[in-house]
């Protein structure tokens, strides 16, 4: 609870950001590609700084990227295969909005009017959040959608290590398609993308293919689109987010901790690539997170 009791302090304080776990890691890992160095200061690999075995610990890794670009599909994908809570502040955000508590109340009005929700309320929702997970026993966390300012990066410096941050990136105008094609069932709740992407090479730009993630038929009469997934919301998303993101982005740069991941294409071809960029290699468990 320490960690928790921390975050909640930092939070009454400033308006900032959370986190907290500490570990009995269960898998053997490292953060670099074989043959690539690792650059001064990298957390998990280098000589300067000895590394705890994999045993005393559990990954704390942060996700970047910008909307839509697939953050909580692969966190969600590496949290089953490493038995770590994915930790998604928006779901957070929707959660609390279908209760019923006060709280619900005052996040409905800064929805409603366009407003991004305060440092004060993530860093609540997130406190409760790994409060009830530490309450479970749960250990080590993959955050997804925090920090997303200096502010929220420096708190979470303050109550916990982070291990590592990976910046997915992927090219814009594909962010869009991606988006605009997002859909949902209204009675089973799954999420659906009936967007098929086929860039070719133009630019000096890779060629990029993703299929469609089609619904079953017994979905498909009751799909829904988000009201905010319009291309001129997607892309005042995109560009709030890109003028947010960079400092947060340098804030770990300079701390040696950023995993850049250029997206190469869907699941099928971008899941694989990132695996061996960590160099996750318990192949059972691989068939196990991607059945």
């Amino acid at each position: 609870m320490a960690a928790v009791q921390r975050l909640l302090r930092a939070a009454s304080s400033s308006s900032g950001g959370a986190a907290a776990a500490a570990a009995t890691g269960r898998r053997r890992m490292t953060l670099l590609a074989p043959g690539q160095t690792a650059p001064a200061g990298f957390g998990f690999a280098g000589a300067e700084r000895k590394r705890r075995p994999a045993q005393d610990r559990n990954v704390q890794w942060v996700f970047l990227g910008c909307p839509g670009v697939g953050k909580g599909t692969y966190a969600s994908r590496l949290s089953r295969l490493l038995g770590v809570p994915h930790i998604a502040t928006g779901d957070l955000v929707r959660d609390e909005l279908a209760s019923t508590g006060p709280l619900a109340v005052q996040l409905k009005e800064i929805v409603n009017q366009g407003k991004l929700v305060s440092d004060e309320i993530i860093i609540n929702l997130l406190s409760k959040r790994l409060k009830k997970g530490e309450e479970k026993g749960e250990s080590g966390f993959i955050l997804d959608g925090f920090p997303r300012t200096v502010n929220q990066a420096e708190i979470l410096d303050g109550v916990t290590d982070i291990d590592m941050v990976v910046n997915l990136k992927l090219r814009e105008d594909i962010i869009v398609q991606k988006c605009l094609g997002r859909r949902s069932c209204s009675q089973c709740g799954k999420n659906f993308n009936l967007a098929c992407i086929d860039v070719k090479a133009e630019n000096g730009l890779p060629p990029i293919y993703m299929s469609p993630l089609l619904p079953p038929n017994n979905c498909m009469s009751k799909l829904i689109t988000r009201d905010d997934d319009t291309e001129e919301v997607v892309r005042n998303r995109l560009r709030i987010y890109n003028d947010m993101s960079q400092p947060v982005e340098n804030f770990y740069q300079k701390q040696g901790k950023v995993l850049e991941f250029d997206l190469p294409g869907g699941i099928p071809e971008s899941w694989p690539k990132l695996l061996q960029v960590l160099n996750l290699e318990d192949q059972e468990e691989l068939k196990l997170a991607t059945a």
